[in-house]
């Protein structure tokens, strides 16, 4: 049950950060997805060029999340995929 809220808080975390790089105004749901995609990725990267001794998959730390959530960003962005934006109100 840990590891799920910290896949999560890392998600968010990462999530928020690549956003903030990339200029995406996106929902908080798709924000943690967007991180947890991005640790999947980085994971998948780190996993390929240091194996962990016990040979379980490790997820990737906040710095390669969030480098693979900006991937994810980029990707989306030359193939036009949109996330659903946070509607801003002006008044």
């Amino acid at each position: 049950m840990f590891h799920l809220i910290w896949y999560i808080l890392i998600g968010l975390i990462s999530g928020v950060i690549a956003k903030s790089v990339m200029h995406v105004h996106i929902t908080i749901f798709w924000t943690i997805v967007l991180g947890i995609i991005g640790s999947i990725i980085g994971g998948s990267v780190t996993h390929m060029f240091s194996r962990p001794t016990n040979q379980r998959y490790h997820p990737a730390g906040l710095i390669f999340s969030t480098l693979g959530a900006i991937l994810v960003l980029y990707v989306c962005y030359k193939l036009k995929i949109h996330f659903p934006r946070i509607e801003l109100i002006e008044r």
